[in-house]
């Protein structure tokens, strides 16, 4: 498939939300109305009955699991040590964290599945769901255990775990696998509804993705923005295809995934960690539209490399 063929129908939905949003069309109220259907809704509905029919035997790698998260550890790092030594003058934990966050967070559910789905079928989703579970716990537990750090308060490891469990993405996935593993088969009319509930899930989530960019903006702080957007767009991205390419020797498709979920647009959860800890919101607010923005030029990049 030719390469503008996968990436203008994703961008011409997250064009008409921002459209949509932009022009006022559609209110603030009615996107947080749209944003909710989508995320608590239609994406674990197509989430669940995607992950219930998986090949589980196929979808658990080592060797993928390492090359996509010794990457982003690696990152993580890196845009730590970037922020304390070259971009901030605060010199805080919490600060630092957040900034890393920024930095190695991927927009795995609204991007990075659409495109995967689009340049290479749904084949290996059992794999990209396995990551997705993971991937904010990873991360999202790293950034809260420096920020305690830095200012001497207790990590809440139960509320943690509870906010992850109990999270739509991790939890839809999760019943997926507990459905997959019984061998029980769904009741047929339930597996007709969820299907019809699932269909939207992409589409919805290219234009709410649109629609909320209308509510960003870049701030001031725009130079540690393009620093965050550039490793994470590209640096991420290639150390994934280094690692997988020359260390594990993933086979081609499974790197494909790797690579293509790496090059994700930072998510808009990193910038509501970010308010959380109160630190560096107006970077990943900033980060969020230019990474975004930029992923258009990015993907086609990398997938000229990887097709």
């Amino acid at each position: 498939m030719h390469i503008f063929s996968i990436i203008f129908p994703l961008v011409f939905i997250v064009l008409c939300g921002y459209l949509s949003s932009r022009s006022a069309f559609l209110s603030q109220l009615h996107v947080a109305g749209l944003s909710k259907f989508t995320f608590y809704i239609s994406i674990p509905a197509f989430l669940f009955l995607n992950m219930s029919n998986a090949n589980l035997q196929g979808s658990v790698s080592l060797d993928g699991f390492l090359s996509f998260y010794l990457p982003v550890l690696f990152t993580f790092s890196l845009a730590l040590a970037i922020d304390r030594f070259y971009l901030s003058k605060n010199k805080s934990y919490e600060r630092h964290s957040v900034f890393a966050l920024g930095s190695s967070y991927s927009n795995t559910v609204l991007v990075g599945l659409p495109i995967i789905i689009a340049a290479l079928g749904e084949q290996m989703m059992g794999i990209v769901f396995m990551i997705i579970t993971f991937h904010s716990a990873l991360l999202f537990t790293l950034t809260f255990l420096i920020s305690a750090k830095g200012n001497n308060t207790a990590f809440s490891w139960p509320q943690f775990s509870k906010n992850m469990l109990l999270n739509p993405v991790v939890l839809s996935i999760s019943c997926g696998i507990a459905v997959n593993l019984s061998g029980l088969p769904l009741f047929a009319d339930l597996k007709s509804g969820l299907l019809l509930l699932g269909q939207p899930a992409l589409p919805c989530a290219l234009f709410v993705l649109g629609a909320n960019l209308a509510f960003y903006k870049v701030s001031d702080n725009w130079q540690a923005a393009l620093v965050a957007t550039l490793v994470k767009l590209f640096l991420l991205p290639c150390l994934v295809l280094l690692m997988g390419y020359n260390v594990f020797e993933l086979d081609t498709q499974l790197l494909n995934v790797l690579v293509l979920l790496s090059a994700s647009p930072l998510g808009v959860n990193a910038y509501l960690i970010a308010c959380q800890i109160k630190q560096h919101q107006a970077t990943l607010a900033s980060t969020v539209v230019l990474s975004t923005v930029l992923s258009v030029i990015s993907f086609t990049f990398w997938l000229s490399v990887l097709l």
